[in-house]
């Protein structure tokens, strides 16, 4: 633009290296929350909840973990049953459950279910 413009250049990279600055920090940030395996799947769990309600046996569901593994996703699931089932039942329950929440969620690589008994 001529004389008088000089420093222009600087100040237009230091206007392009904000932007990049910030859309790294835009990308890192979902990566590293994966990483850290913080809790951002508040919308994944809804629908496992839900889906677990299915499940014949399921009377609710405490609490819910998931963390992400490459492209995949390993649930922590705490099911609640009836107190006076026998054992047996109650892993008869947990296989169901598992094996419903991997079918109906093509994601889920590995489901832990932890039988909790009604009160």
């Amino acid at each position: 633009m001529g004389k008088g413009y000089e420093s222009a250049d600087d100040w237009a990279a230091l206007l392009a290296s904000g932007i990049i600055l910030y859309n790294s920090y835009l990308i890192f940030k979902p990566a590293l929350s994966e990483i850290l395996d913080e809790d951002i799947h508040q919308e994944f769990i809804k629908k496992i909840r839900t889906s677990s309600l299915k499940v014949a046996g399921i009377l609710g569901t405490e609490k819910c973990y998931i963390r992400k593994a490459g492209m995949m996703y390993h649930v922590d699931l705490h099911a609640i049953v009836d107190a006076n089932i026998s054992v047996k039942e109650g892993h008869t329950i947990s296989h169901r459950l598992k094996d419903a929440l991997k079918s109906e969620f093509d994601a889920i690589e590995n489901v832990l279910i932890h039988i909790e008994p009604n009160s």
